[in-house]
C-alpha cells in the first residue's frame, strides 16, 4: 500500500490523461519522453523515502526555534535541501547552460507533489528557494543572476519572497518598506517585513529575499513599487559580510513548525542594507506575480500533498483496524469487522481520494498549461495562458479549501485515535490549514476569479475551458456507463454559465461591493464543477482502459477511478444547486446587516 502518494495514479495523469510526450513537439522540452518522466518520478521517491518522509514527525516534534538571535532548525533540513539540490531539482526548470534540466514545469510538479506529501515542512524551503531565483533569472540583470543563483540552485543559500507588512497585510499597496538609491547604484532599504517563510535559519549559509519596496518619491498604492534582491549577507571583496538584515524572531504557528516564518528588521541597526533593484523601477509588483502565481499552483500542490499523505495513513488504518459489524449482524459472538467494510466509511475514504486526485489532476493540467505558454506561439500561446490565468485561483483555493476537510476526514475515520499524535493525521490537519491562506486568502482569490479572472479577453478564457468541457462531455457520453454523468455535467455547466452572466450583469448596474459580496462562493461553485470536469476525464480514459485484458491491480486501479468519479457526481457536484440558488438571489443581508448587529 502507498505510504503518502500514489505513483501509478502520477504516471496514469502524466501519460494517459495529459499525453505528457506531446511536449517534446516543443524544442526546448525535446529530450523529455514517457521513459525520461518515469525516471525522474521514481528518482523524486527515493529522495522523499530516503531525505523527505522520515523526518516529517520528527520536524515537527523538535520544532525550529529562535535564541539568541539565531533560528534553529532540524538537522534533517540542511541535509534534504542538498539532496533535492543535487538531484537536480531546484535548478530543474532553467536551461541547460545554466545547470538547469530544462524540465517542463508539469513533470518538475509531479515530482514536487511527492516531495510535499513526504515532507512540506522540508520541501518548502527548496521549492521557496527555486521560485526566488527564477525571478532573478527572469527580470534580473546577469550581474545580478552570476551574483545569487548559482549557490541558490546548489542549495547553499535560501530564497525567499518577503511582501507582508505589519501595516499592510494583504494590502500590498500600503507597504512603508522604503529604497533610497546611492552613488554606488545599490539602495538602502529600510522597513520591516512578517510572516516571512524560511525567512532565516542555520541550514543554509546566506538567505536572498526577494524584497517590494518603495522608492523614495514614487508614486503612491501598487504603481511605486518596486522589487529588490536583499540578502542577508552580501558580497564584498569575495566575503559575506552582515547586511543589516536582523531577525526579531519567529512566529508561533498552529502547523508547520518545521517551517520558519520569520519577522524581519531591514535597516534598523545601522542603516545599511543593501538592496539591489531587479529590471526597472515602479515594476515590482508585475514580476513578483510571475512568482505568486507559481507559488499559487505550489501551495495548491503543497495541500494536495498533505492531504494525499492524511488518505493513505486513513486508507491503512480502515484496513488494519476492526471494530463494529455490520447493521444486520446483532451476533456479538461474531468477529469484528474491519472499518472499511462500513459504508460510512468508504465514503469518507472516496472523498478524500475524489479531493486529492481531483486536485492533482488540475494541478497538473495546469502545469502543462504552463509550459505551453511558456514555449508556443501565436494563439496557441495566448489560449494556454489565459485557461492558466483562469483555473490558477481554483489550482490553489480548492486544494487548500477541500484538501482541509479531506485531512478532517481521514482524522474522523480514525475516530478518538486520530486525535492523538500517536498517529500522524493530527499533524497532517495542523499543517495543512494554513494553505488557505497562504499567497492570499481564499476571499482574495475568489474576488480575483469573479472581479477579473472571468471577464479577461472579453470573457475569451472562459469560452475556451466550456469548449474543453464540452469535448470531455462528448468523450464520456461514448460510454454507456458514463453518460448520465456527461449529460449532469452539461446542465450544472449551463447553470455556471447562467449564474455567471447573471452576475456579470449585476456588475454592470451595482457598485462592486454587490458585485463580489459572494465572490467566494462563486469560488467555490466553480471549482467544484472544474474538478467535475477533470474527475470525468479520468473516468472516460479508465472507463476505456478497463476494455483490455488487465492485471488485478490494474483493473482494481481503473475501477477506482470511475467509482471515485461517480461518487464526486453523486455526492459533490450536486452542492452546485445550493450554491447557485444563493449566487442568483437577490438578499444583501451581508452588504446590508450593521457591523453593531454582529455581536
Amino acid at each position: 500500500m502507498e505510504t503518502y502518494a500514489s505513483l501509478r495514479n502520477l504516471k496514469f495523469l502524466l501519460h494517459e490523461v495529459l499525453n505528457f510526450s506531446q511536449l517534446q513537439q516543443y524544442e526546448r522540452f525535446a529530450d523529455y519522453d514517457d521513459e525520461a518522466a518515469d525516471m525522474a518520478l521514481d528518482a523524486a521517491r527515493q529522495i522523499a523515502d530516503t531525505y523527505l518522509y522520515p523526518f516529517y514527525r520528527e520536524m515537527d516534534k523538535d520544532k525550529a526555534y529562535y535564541a539568541e538571535g539565531t533560528v534553529h532548525t532540524h538537522p534533517a533540513l540542511k541535509e534534504g535541501i542538498k539532496a533535492l539540490a543535487d538531484g537536480g531539482w531546484i535548478a530543474a526548470i532553467d536551461d541547460y547552460d545554466a545547470g538547469g534540466q530544462q524540465m517542463p514545469a508539469t513533470l518538475l510538479h509531479a515530482g514536487l507533489f511527492q516531495f510535499y506529501a513526504a515532507n512540506a515542512n522540508l520541501a518548502a524551503y527548496a521549492f521557496l528557494t527555486q521560485a526566488a531565483a527564477n525571478l532573478i533569472r527572469t527580470f534580473g540583470d546577469e550581474k545580478l543572476h552570476e551574483a545569487f543563483v548559482p549557490d541558490m540552485y546548489s542549495g547553499a543559500w535560501q530564497g525567499t519572497m518577503a511582501l507582508t507588512e505589519p501595516q499592510a497585510g494583504s494590502s500590498l499597496s500600503d507597504i512603508t518598506t522604503s529604497a533610497e538609491l546611492t552613488d554606488e547604484g545599490h539602495y538602502l532599504i529600510r522597513g520591516q517585513k512578517i510572516y516571512i517563510s524560511g525567512g532565516d535559519h542555520t541550514a543554509v549559509d546566506n538567505v536572498v529575499h526577494l524584497l517590494l519596496a518603495r522608492i523614495k518619491g514614487a508614486p503612491a498604492g501598487t504603481r511605486g513599487i518596486s522589487l529588490f534582491v536583499v540578502p542577508k549577507f552580501r558580497l564584498e571583496d569575495g566575503e559575506l559580510v552582515d547586511n543589516d538584515v536582523t531577525t526579531a524572531g519567529i512566529f508561533g504557528k498552529m502547523g508547520q513548525k518545521g517551517y520558519v516564518a520569520a519577522h524581519l528588521m531591514l535597516g534598523e541597526q545601522r542603516e545599511d542594507c543593501h538592496g539591489y533593484l531587479v529590471g526597472s523601477p515602479h515594476q515590482g509588483l508585475k514580476f513578483m506575480f510571475q512568482m505568486m502565481n507559481e507559488a499559487r499552483i505550489g501551495t495548491g500542490l503543497v495541500a494536495a500533498g498533505t492531504a494525499s499523505a492524511a488518505y493513505y495513513a486513513a486508507l491503512k488504518y480502515a484496513k488494519e483496524r476492526p471494530q463494529g459489524r455490520h447493521p444486520s449482524n446483532k451476533d456479538v459472538n461474531q468477529e469484528q469487522v474491519l472499518i472499511i467494510e462500513h459504508a460510512d466509511v468508504k465514503r469518507m475514504l472516496l472523498f478524500q481520494k475524489a479531493v486529492v486526485e481531483g486536485s492533482l489532476a488540475l494541478l497538473l493540467q495546469c502545469s502543462k498549461l504552463s509550459d505551453i505558454a511558456h514555449v508556443a506561439e501565436g494563439e496557441e500561446k495566448e489560449n494556454a495562458h489565459l485557461l492558466l490565468e483562469l483555473l490558477t485561483p481554483i489550482a490553489k483555493s480548492y486544494p487548500s479549501e477541500m484538501g482541509t476537510l479531506a485531512v478532517s476526514t481521514g482524522m474522523q475515520c480514525l475516530g478518538g485515535a486520530g486525535y492523538t499524535d500517536d498517529f500522524p493525521l493530527e499533524q497532517y490537519y495542523r499543517d495543512i490549514r494554513v494553505n488557505a491562506i497562504y499567497e492570499g486568502t481564499t476571499g482574495i482569490h475568489g474576488m480575483d476569479l469573479l472581479g477579473r479572472k472571468v471577464t479577461m479577453a472579453k470573457g475569451k478564457a472562459v469560452k475556451l475551458l466550456m469548449q474543453e468541457i464540452q469535448a470531455t462531455i462528448e468523450m464520456a457520453a461514448k460510454h454507456s456507463q458514463l453518460a448520465d454523468m456527461a449529460t449532469q455535467l452539461g446542465q450544472v455547466t449551463r447553470q455556471l454559465h447562467k449564474v455567471t452572466l447573471s452576475l456579470l450583469e449585476l456588475a454592470s448596474k451595482e457598485k462592486p461591493e454587490v458585485f463580489l459580496a459572494d465572490a467566494t462562493l462563486y469560488l467555490e461553485y466553480f471549482g467544484t464543477v472544474t474538478i467535475a470536469w477533470q474527475w470525468l476525464k479520468q473516468a472516460a480514459i479508465s472507463n476505456a482502459a478497463l476494455e483490455k485484458d488487465l492485471s488485478t491491480d490494474e483493473y482494481e486501479f481503473y475501477q477506482g477511478k470511475v467509482f471515485t468519479c461517480r461518487y464526486f457526481f453523486e455526492y459533490e457536484l450536486p452542492k452546485t444547486s445550493g450554491l447557485a440558488y444563493r449566487l442568483s438571489s437577490e438578499d444583501r443581508l451581508t452588504l446590508e446587516i450593521e457591523e453593531s448587529f454582529i455581536n
